[in-house]
């Protein structure tokens, strides 16, 4: 059985709206990718915040990942439940350590 991504990687399309659907998929994961990153890295700041009971700074932070979230939903980057969970989650924690 061939494993998909040989396969992909030796499949040459053979129509030029083919190889363009190609390039713009990789242009929009990098895209999409980079959105991810950059959200994990303040969820993960936001957390590190919460750890050494800097509440100011991480209601402040809060906000910026609200809008982050609501961003990537808005995109379909993410699910806009999944939005809205994450961001319910992150609120409570917010409430427990104050």
């Amino acid at each position: 059985m061939i494993q998909f991504q040989q396969l992909t990687e030796e499949y040459m399309p053979r129509r030029r709206t083919s190889l363009k659907r190609k390039r713009a998929d990789k242009k929009r994961y990098l895209r999409n990718l980079r959105i991810k990153r950059v959200l994990k890295k303040t969820i993960k700041k936001f957390q590190t915040l919460l750890s050494e009971k800097n509440i100011s700074e991480a209601k402040t932070l809060l906000a910026k990942i609200f809008s982050q979230f609501d961003k990537a939903a808005k995109k379909r980057i993410i699910h806009p439940n999944t939005a809205n969970r994450k961001k319910s989650r992150l609120a409570r924690k917010l409430l427990k350590t104050t």
